[in-house]
């Protein structure tokens, strides 16, 4: 017998998954050790359906999230039903859902009372360190995926409970430093942990069955609405071209080409004719241009829809192989972020032309990732990983906006103060650089200047 959905309770689960959500990404804040997550906010949390659909996302970086669905895909036909109350399942892998190695997923899966499944707690974190040949393992000009870091793929940190001593050995003695990555790990773990136990409550609140009936009338719902704006936009196909400089390698400009077809309530989104894949650490893989894809639509539909896998079901994304925007092993992908960047301005270059009241001029071209490390007088390593956000180009009703966070991503500035206490460095100089706005009628965002001292 069907489920009928009632709205009172259909708000009330929504906003209650939110607000798990929303406390996982406390939970990380808490007891991260890592500036970049705890203080930058890299990282980012969900619930997934069992499935591995999104139905939830914290208010965290968006941009990891569009590749959550593939990442699950691979957690689930390895495990199927192998998975047991306690299990944690972690991955970093680009060439099996992952972003780039940094990147670390933690996947937990969700029972009810009845041992059955019902879902699964997601945290993925930027780590400061992953190993390879450069501190940070976020050099943009590696060659090959070999030398960034380690490849972790789709294992069991914690099962049923009990930590895999054998992989958090492994880890602890590939990265530079193990007391943050492994804390930082320790953290993933709690905030998924409390994803399960909230999500728990929820279904000895309503019952499985109906708590499961109201997670997929999310994603219809998601959908609908989204495919409800779609069809409003006018039929046919929509190109915008963009580049980025060079590899490092070679002086031609790599293509971003991207086209976008509205038919009816859904959109086809082509990147036919961007770049070959480079040499060069700056190829994004499939499931971060996916992501990209996803994220540029959501921006410009109404904020009322609900961030959840629904909103992906209108949108199909065809990144052709071998490509910077879909590459094959062993292509190098640490800094696949400045294509990622570069993807979401093409897509709004493209959404431009569909919907100018909703797209803002094009901003700084993606956080400048500054990654410095070395050795302290006691011997001691150190590794800096800074993230410095930029400025947004002029929005269609306002200014744009200084020092923030590109807007594919909710990150923050380091301050200034936690990295001097933290690492052997002085910052010299954090500033706003006057007159270098675009001008009009909405001016752009200032850029921004950042001088770093090494005390070591």
């Amino acid at each position: 017998m069907a489920i009928e959905i009632d709205p009172i309770t259909f708000a009330v689960v929504k906003n209650g998954l939110d607000a798990i959500v929303d406390e996982m990404a406390y939970d990380v804040i808490r007891t991260a050790r890592s500036e970049i997550v705890k203080d930058v906010m890299d990282y980012s949390a969900a619930i997934c359906d069992t499935q591995g659909n999104m139905i939830a996302q914290a208010k965290t970086v968006a941009l990891h999230l569009g590749a959550v669905p593939e990442a699950m895909g691979v957690v689930l036909e390895q495990y199927g039903d192998g998975l047991v109350p306690g299990d944690a399942v972690i991955l970093n892998d680009p060439y099996q859902g992952g972003m780039h190695l940094p990147d670390i997923f933690m996947f937990m899966p969700i029972f009810d009372a009845e041992a059955n499944l019902q879902g699964f707690s997601v945290v993925i974190c930027h780590h400061t360190d992953v190993g390879g040949r450069v501190a940070g393992s976020n050099a943009s000009d590696s060659t090959e995926i070999f030398q960034e870091g380690l490849r972790i793929p789709a294992l069991k940190l914690f099962e049923a409970g009990i930590p895999n001593d054998t992989l958090f050995k492994l880890i602890e003695i590939n990265v530079r430093l193990p007391d943050r990555v492994i804390g930082d790990l320790k953290a993933q773990f709690a905030a998924c942990r409390t994803g399960a136990r909230e999500l728990g409550k929820m279904f000895d609140r309503y019952g499985s069955e109906m708590a499961s009936a109201y997670f997929a009338e999310l994603l219809d719902y998601a959908e609908r609405m989204t495919r409800a704006e779609i069809a409003a936009w006018p039929n046919g196909t929509y190109s915008f071209t963009d580049y980025i400089d060079d590899d490092g390698f070679n002086d031609t400009p790599l293509l971003i080409a991207v086209a976008i077809t509205v038919h009816g309530d859904s959109v086809t989104v082509d990147y036919e004719g961007s770049a070959p894949q480079v040499p060069a650490a700056l190829n994004s893989t499939k499931s971060y241009t996916n992501s990209c894809t996803y994220l540029s639509v959501r921006c410009c539909l109404k904020g009322d829809i609900p961030n959840n896998a629904g909103v992906f079901r209108a949108i199909t994304v065809k990144p052709p192989e071998a490509s910077i925007v879909n590459p094959k092993i062993p292509a190098a992908c640490a800094a696949r972020a400045l294509t990622g960047y570069r993807v979401v301005d093409a897509m709004f270059g493209a959404l431009a032309q569909i919907v100018p009241d909703r797209v803002p001029a094009a901003g700084e071209g993606g956080n400048t990732v500054v990654c410095l490390g070395g050795y302290r007088e006691d011997g001691a390593p150190f590794i800096i990983v800074d993230m410095i956000c930029g400025a947004w180009g002029g929005r269609p009703d306002k200014d744009g906006i200084e020092a923030i966070t590109n807007p594919s991503q909710n990150l923050s500035n380091t301050p200034v103060e936690t990295m001097e206490s933290q690492h052997p460095v002085r910052v010299e100089e954090y500033a706003l650089v006057a007159d270098s706005c675009g001008a009009g009628k909405w001016r752009g965002g200032l850029g921004v200047a950042r001088s770093y001292r090494l005390l070591a």
